[in-house]
């Protein structure tokens, strides 16, 4: 199997760099528009999560925490990592071995939340529910994903929740990812893709080309959309298109 393949695009400049983090590596694919182009193995060790802000990539892996610069990922000096984030300053931020730190030039140590899944701004997702990431517990249980961009949201076990006068339930259901840019809104349960195109919107199920479960979701200008099974989507208003990268083991996906 080639990880390596070349696509000819009408505008080159305008193309979109996406990683996915899968259990044997990260993959760079480059999308324009809603063409899903070339892709190539970039790193083979395996990633736990993955996240990007501020055009910088971060990902957790069992032995660290790595930083993408001119090209190369460095290590941090983190130790084993289940999830990477950024918070609303756009710094660093990691949880593994019960702890979560925030990265300058070294680790400082913020707080401490067992088995935490995601980060997004100033939150966590965990096995014990949402916190802050000084550790304070703020709700729920069993959350996979979280997104504070706007009116938080948090994918648990039982439904997905948003933040109001404490956390309600916006529809029932083991939901894993969700992701938000302030204005269009994505979740996803092991069979369905449910978007909204504003706040104001309900919850309506997405038609996918492609089986398989979502793993991840991004936005620029475009939605793009990741399957567990290595399938990217991408969707710049016209439909979604896909194409395999052939790559099992998704844990996420990160646009810069």
């Amino acid at each position: 199997m080639s990880l390596s393949e070349k696509r000819v695009y009408t505008d080159a400049s305008d193309a979109t760099t996406a990683f996915v983090g899968t259990e044997r590596g990260v993959v760079r694919v480059s999308i324009s528009d809603d063409i899903v182009g070339g892709f190539s193995l970039e790193r083979t060790d395996r990633v736990t999560d993955i996240a990007a802000a501020g055009g910088r990539l971060a990902i957790g892996t069992p032995e660290d925490v790595l930083v993408r610069s001119d090209g190369t990922f460095h290590g941090t000096g983190f130790g084993t990592a289940s999830a990477v984030g950024y918070d609303g300053n756009g710094d660093l931020i990691a949880a593994g071995d019960g702890h979560v730190a925030r990265y300058d030039t070294d680790w400082n140590q913020l707080g401490k939340v067992a088995d935490v899944r995601a980060i997004d701004g100033g939150m966590v997702a965990a096995r014990s529910g949402v916190h802050r990431l000084d550790g304070t517990h703020v709700g729920l249980e069993d959350v996979w994903d979280i997104s504070t961009t706007a009116t938080p949201l948090a994918a648990t076990g039982s439904g997905l929740y948003y933040l109001a006068n404490g956390w309600m339930c916006d529809f029932e259901g083991d939901t894993s990812v969700v992701a938000s840019d302030g204005t269009r809104s994505h979740a996803a349960t092991a069979e369905t893709l449910y978007r909204k195109a504003t706040p104001d919107d309900e919850w309506t199920a997405v038609k996918l080309p492609v089986d398989g479960t979502i793993s991840g979701i991004a936005y620029t200008e475009g939605v793009y959309a990741v399957t567990d099974d290595g399938t990217v989507l991408a969707n710049a208003g016209d439909g979604w298109r896909h194409r395999s990268l052939g790559v099992p083991g998704v844990t996420g996906l990160a646009v810069v």
